[in-house]
């Protein structure tokens, strides 16, 4: 194994406080990649589509419109510690934007990826594919 497959396997889930005390924008970029790998995956496993199709597939999940739609949809059902996450990746000042979203849809895409960043590094991986499944099929069945 080299020395950067670690990652991957994410031996060493952070303790919730250290994660807390990261940035939020920090967990958020983390939450991107995580919700893109997942989808990725989904998307290629167990068909012969080309690439072109693939990241078509990907992208209708992986943006800040339909992240927005999904936060919307399971905040209800986020913890304490998740609304806080959100509220508090939702509430950062932002620097860039998306290219199809305003500016409201793209801060709550960024609490969602915040919480997905969140749950990844805590190691709290059945919670984190509940809410990723969600966004999936939600996305490939529209």
């Amino acid at each position: 194994m080299t020395n950067d497959a670690w990652i991957f396997l994410l031996q060493q889930k952070l303790p919730p406080e250290e994660a807390l005390a990261l940035h939020p924008m920090a967990l958020a970029f983390v939450g991107d990649a995580v919700q893109s790998l997942y989808t990725r995956c989904r998307a290629t496993i167990g068909t012969s589509s080309k690439t072109g199709a693939l990241h078509h597939e990907v992208t209708k999940v992986v943006n800040a419109v339909s992240q927005a739609k999904e936060a919307n949809k399971l905040l209800p059902l986020f913890d304490d510690t998740e609304k806080d996450i959100f509220r508090r990746a939702r509430n950062c000042k932002i620097q860039t934007s998306a290219k199809h979203a305003d500016p409201a849809e793209y801060r709550r895409a960024s609490g969602f990826e915040a919480v997905i960043g969140f749950l990844f590094l805590t190691g709290n991986t059945e919670r984190l594919a509940e809410f990723l499944s969600v966004c999936f099929e939600d996305c490939a069945n529209s």
